[in-house]
């Protein structure tokens, strides 16, 4: 990322205060229901299913999906299948289901080719931001029509569903449920880190960044259509 850089640091201190308003007022991440498991550092189980949103998402199911304006087909809920080195924010299984797990680098992977899917790398969401409207504007295609904080929600005219799952950083903490959404892709920047897509809830633009592949982000997986 990285969010420490000076071009990015106006930018979290912005949502760090934010969220540091949410939590006074309803708790960790918005509505995420705040259950903090220090025990399992938020890698507590989902009650025994793999599932994205309410859908079935094994190697022998099928996962909630749509062909998308780049002739891709994609999932359209981010990743919730439970792994290693993948979380719940803040620890509550209520936010694994309203945002779906954040992933390691290796464990999104490694999770997207458990179930007959891959990794998108940055050629694929160049070709879906491109299909979405140009890098400027379109988050408001891609973000879904609610669940943004401040009204930043989109349109959702792709059906792409884009939620604002927030992250997981190297130190454990838990950053900006509500805010913004982080989703891995398979490029590597280098032996350490890799290339992501994040969008925002006060644009609409789609950005994109590296940083450490031990941080925990959301993950959509693609195929050919």
């Amino acid at each position: 990322m990285n969010f420490f850089t000076l071009t990015k640091l106006g930018r979290t201190l912005l949502l760090t205060a934010v969220v540091a308003v949410g939590l006074l007022s309803v708790g960790c991440g918005g509505d995420d229901g705040g259950n903090d498991n220090p025990a399992n550092n938020g890698s507590n189980n989902n009650g025994g299913n793999n599932t994205v949103g309410n859908n079935t998402c094994t190697s022998g199911g099928s996962c909630k999906s749509k062909e998308m304006p780049d002739g891709k087909k994609w999932l359209t809920e981010n990743l919730n299948i439970e792994t290693a080195d993948s979380w719940c924010y803040n620890g509550s299984p209520d936010s694994c289901r309203k945002y779906g797990r954040l992933y390691t680098w290796s464990a999104a992977n490694a999770t997207c080719q458990s179930i007959g899917w891959r990794l998108p790398d940055t050629s694929d969401w160049n070709r879906l931001v491109a299909a979405a409207g140009g890098q400027s504007t379109a988050g408001k295609k891609l973000k879904a029509a609610s669940g943004w904080n401040n009204n930043g929600n989109g349109t959702n005219e792709t059906g792409f569903s884009a939620l604002p799952g927030g992250f997981r950083g190297s130190n454990g903490g838990f950053n900006h449920a509500g805010n913004d959404g982080n989703w891995w892709t398979a490029t590597e920047y280098d032996a350490g880190g890799a290339y992501y897509r994040d969008v925002y809830y006060d644009d609409d633009y789609v950005d994109e960044d590296y940083d450490d592949k031990s941080l925990g982000f959301s993950v959509r997986c693609v195929k050919d259509a």
